[in-house]
């Protein structure tokens, strides 16, 4: 059947499963994952930690571990990226496709000064430019980003700058050639919320100048409805969710989505007491048959001992819950 939406979009990715080989036996993280990401358009996939969000990033990029084991198709413009060697994936990740790291200070090399790091982000898919011109790009990539006195800020080491400014420097590295796709990896995690507000910004202003796609993987809803366009709500590897940002925080539809809405904040609603999502997510080596969900879940009869399948209730908004209409016509 032909997809247009498929065809139209920038990375798309299919059936994407990712087993683990342990000494426990396989691990599935992720199962059967699907979602298109157009040019200029935010996608968030959320979900609590073990859920697969990391594992889908790291999938996408051609970077799991030896043990892991990828199956399914990840198309970025039409080329698929699961069969490519590391060569061949060398040459796209970088300038096709980029990835801004957690942890920015694990990430940063701490013998190179920030300025060498991004000319050698520069380098190796151009040899040609020369050393100067590179310095420039180096320079002019952290005034991009929001880097105050950015030719000082160049000739300095990792450890010299704040956290927030080392994040801008990851994001001024993954935005280095000006890829389609850039991936962000729990970008503000352990940064204040005044710098996590600078870092979603500069992340906006990126991507209004550059029209690239970015997939936004993070735990934290308050991001998601500053930053996202749609979210993906993964469950034990599984979408549970995926809709239009607003839909998904005032009509959502899957039991999992209301108690993570539930456990956040809000100030366009009363005060109330916050909730907490009853239970643990299984053992990644004893997740139950059908809904994974089903045991933590207020909603669950009998019909869910079967997978569900998605429900479409709009415009790009599918729930696999089949009490997915009726959970979304009351108001959470």
């Amino acid at each position: 059947m032909h997809d247009a939406n498929q065809e139209s979009a920038l990375l798309s990715v299919r059936d994407l499963s990712v087993t683990y080989r342990t000494d426990a036996g396989p691990v599935a993280a992720l199962d059967r994952l699907s979602f298109d990401l157009h040019a200029g358009e935010t996608l968030s996939i959320v979900g609590e930690s073990g859920s697969g969000k990391s594992a889908a990033s790291l999938a996408v990029m051609g970077l799991l571990p030896r043990n892991a084991v990828a199956e399914g198709s990840v198309r970025l413009g039409g080329r698929e990226l699961l069969n490519l060697s590391d060569r061949e994936l060398r040459a796209v990740r970088g300038r096709r496709i980029a990835m801004v790291f957690q942890d920015a200070l694990a990430a940063l090399n701490p013998m190179m000064t920030v300025g060498a790091q991004l000319a050698e982000a520069v380098s190796v898919h151009d040899p040609s430019v020369s050393r100067a011109a590179l310095r420039e790009r180096a320079v002019e990539l952290l005034d991009v980003v929001g880097i105050p006195d950015p030719r000082t800020r160049a000739g300095q080491y990792p450890h010299e700058l704040s956290g927030g400014m080392r994040q801008r420097v990851m994001i001024a590295t993954g935005i280095a050639n000006e890829p389609d796709v850039l991936i962000a990896d729990e970008p503000t995690t352990a940064l204040d919320v005044t710098v996590q507000a600078q870092v979603l910004d500069v992340l906006a202003r990126v991507q209004d100048r550059t029209r690239s796609a970015i997939l936004l993987i993070t735990h934290d809803l308050g991001v998601v409805a500053g930053l996202a366009d749609r979210v993906l709500v993964l469950y034990c590897g599984r979408k549970m969710e995926e809709a239009p940002v607003e839909p998904l925080f005032y009509e959502p539809a899957h039991p999992y989505t209301r108690g993570l809405l539930a456990a956040l904040p809000r100030i366009d609603r009363s005060p109330r007491r916050l909730t907490q999502i009853a239970g643990q997510p299984p053992s990644p080596t004893e997740r139950p048959p059908g809904c994974p969900f089903r045991n933590r879940c207020p909603h669950a009869d009998e019909r869910c001992a079967e997978s569900p399948r998605p429900v479409p209730l709009g415009a790009g908004h599918t729930a696999a819950c089949v009490r997915a209409q009726e959970i979304a016509s009351v108001t959470p």
